[in-house]
């Protein structure tokens, strides 16, 4: 698909994303690069790749590379961007609270910074 065809715009808010990406294998990387093309160019993005987290205004990419499996954590502004916000690497059940405290706090950066 071409840069015409994009249903969405990605946004990276701040450093916690990159501060995640940098430290990740080429292989694991080239996951991250995927879903997030696959979340920029189709319409409807199927759960197993972007999932709502209940009780939030969130989002989590599901990545998966080997038996490794990875979040991101992101939300929708003006209904057609996305903004990333932080990652890491899931190794229990439950994504952990403080997880998802942390881009609670970064999402509430982001609005306090477009006011």
């Amino acid at each position: 698909m071409n840069q015409n065809e994009d249903v969405r715009k990605i946004l990276i808010f701040g450093e916690h994303f990159w501060e995640f990406y940098h430290k990740q294998n080429t292989k694991v990387k080239d996951r991250i690069n995927w879903t997030i093309k696959l979340i920029k160019t189709v319409e409807r993005v199927p759960e197993k790749y972007l999932k709502s987290i209940k009780g939030t205004s969130l989002y989590e990419m599901r990545i998966i590379s080997g038996t490794n499996i990875y979040r991101i954590f992101c939300f929708f502004d003006k209904g057609k961007i996305i903004v990333v916000l932080n990652g890491f690497q899931k190794k229990t059940q439950k994504t952990p609270k403080n997880k998802i405290k942390l881009a609670e706090k970064l999402q509430k950066q982001y609005y306090d910074e477009q006011d």
